[in-house]
């Protein structure tokens, strides 16, 4: 028994020793690390606007009513071209998918069909406000100063 608390006491020396040159190390690294910035610096950098991160298109369309469909988006750098979303195919977490829509060229329609838009998961996508929803400018099936009683009516 006594042998074996012999053979204890060393390695506790090792690890005790170890232990010391790690936190002498440890110590010795802070001390030589650069000073912190004072605080006159450190507010003009807090100053500093931080870079807003850009969205792609169904970050930009998942705050718009029915996830942007019939609503216009561009690219930013794009200058009177944008695209009237007309169909989404999201994955599940919301923030990638596919997407259709139809061309406009400062504001009027470019093509009949809907097209695949390309680029949808880049980084540069806005929501084009004065152009909006163009679900008015659709074409009603009844007129609207007819009523459908008033119809029924008269046959």
């Amino acid at each position: 028994m006594a042998a074996a608390l012999v053979g204890k006491n060393p390695t506790h020396r090792t690890l005790d020793l170890l232990r010391q040159s790690f936190g002498f190390l440890r110590n010795l690294s802070a001390a030589a690390a650069p000073p912190s910035p004072s605080p006159a610096s450190a507010s003009s950098s807090a100053k500093k606007p931080k870079r807003k991160k850009k969205k792609n298109l169904f970050e930009v369309a998942q705050f718009l009513p029915n996830w942007g469909i019939g609503y216009h988006m561009a690219k930013t750098h794009w200058s009177g071209v944008s695209y009237q979303i007309t169909k989404l195919n999201l994955y599940k977490d919301g923030r990638h998918g596919k997407a259709w829509g139809i061309v406009h060229k400062e504001g009027l329609p470019a093509a009949d069909a809907p097209k695949k838009i390309s680029g949808v998961h880049k980084r540069c996508w806005r929501y084009i406000p004065n152009l909006g929803s163009t679900s008015s400018s659709l074409p009603s099936s009844t007129k609207p100063t007819e009523t459908p009683q008033a119809e029924a009516q008269a046959a």
